[in-house]
């Protein structure tokens, strides 16, 4: 069982940077695959991007490469995102996300989702 509490977000301007961070309760946090996941209003949630037990591999969706970096400190059992270079589309509640593959649906626990909202 894994309990996951985020932290950040907030509002910004375009071009800003932001740092979510998601704290993980469970002693086999580092044995999970992280992931981060948005949903804007209107919109079905997106896999943002994710990052393997090890933190050796990391994945993102076209709209965040080069933007965005997920990383990680299996010691702290904490999962980063900073966002920088925002843009007003970045707008959406974002979530963390354990357990699950790249791309996929499979994802078994979640945070509780903070909103981040870039101004233009």
């Amino acid at each position: 069982q894994v309990q996951l509490v985020e932290s950040g977000g907030g509002l910004v301007q375009a071009g800003g940077s932001l740092r979510h961070s998601c704290a993980a309760s469970g002693r086999t946090f580092s044995s999970y695959a992280m992931g981060w996941f948005r949903q804007a209003p209107r919109k079905e949630r997106e896999f943002v991007g994710s990052i393997s037990w090890n933190g050796v591999s990391s994945y993102y969706t076209n709209s965040v490469k080069g933007r965005f970096t997920i990383s990680r400190d299996n010691g702290k059992n904490t999962v980063y995102l900073q966002m920088n270079s925002l843009k007003p589309e970045d707008t959406a509640v974002y979530y963390c996300a354990a357990g699950g593959s790249p791309f996929g649906s499979n994802w078994g626990y979640w945070g509780q989702g903070t909103q981040v909202t870039v101004s233009s």
